[in-house]
């Protein structure tokens, strides 16, 4: 399991801070949307820059326009960049040719996708798959489960939304690749603290 760290509505700075004091017990970076859409693709240069070793997802949630955003992404040091799973097919195979030509990954977010839309994003192989509570749901009310797990054998699986040590045990039942966490590490106190607790945590469930 992987710990994807999500960096949301900080300053680029604050997130490079951020990310430094957890670096030991993470390894991918997530340049959250709204960092995106503050900052530009300068964010994700920026924490590429900072961080080369480290996985760094462009959080850019395309539903248009693939051919061009997903390039701005990859061209700016990104190694995994996201598609709303809800979007057209032609640009989910768009953003498939364009990780192609960069050698680099997608990761398809599932949030509000149709059934149909999730049985025929089930046959693409090596993407990435995130089932995702989204913030409004978690902030505004409405609830929100993860379901059973969607991905298929050829596919990683992400989860995202409110993960945090009192939900886990919901979280390990769906055996994730990757667990994306925000505010459980970024706002903790020590975030390289929180991280390690929730490894450790996540190892005693096994």
């Amino acid at each position: 399991m992987k710990i994807q760290l999500a960096l949301d509505r900080f300053t680029i700075q604050e997130a490079i801070e951020i990310a430094a004091k957890a670096e030991k017990a993470i390894e991918w970076i997530e340049v959250g949307t709204s960092l995106i859409k503050e900052f530009g693709v300068k964010s994700i240069y920026d924490i590429k820059n900072r961080f080369p070793d480290k996985t760094v997802v462009a959080d850019i949630k395309t539903f248009d326009n693939a051919k061009y955003e997903f390039e701005l992404c990859f061209r700016a040091g990104a190694d995994i960049a996201t598609v709303m799973g809800a979007a057209p097919p032609v640009t989910l195979r768009t953003c498939l040719d364009m990780a192609g030509q960069f050698d680099r990954q997608v990761m398809v977010d599932l949030l509000n996708t149709a059934a149909h839309q999730q049985k025929e994003i089930a046959r693409l192989e090596n993407i990435i798959v995130c089932q995702h509570i989204s913030k409004d749901q978690q902030e505004e009310g409405g609830g929100g489960t993860w379901g059973r797990r969607a991905a298929s054998r050829n596919q990683q699986l992400a989860v995202a939304g409110g993960i945090s040590l009192e939900n886990l045990a919901a979280v390990r039942a769906l055996q994730p690749d990757v667990l994306i966490i925000g505010s459980a590490i970024s706002k903790a106190s020590d975030p390289l603290l929180a991280a390690q607790k929730i490894k450790e945590a996540w190892e005693a469930l096994k």
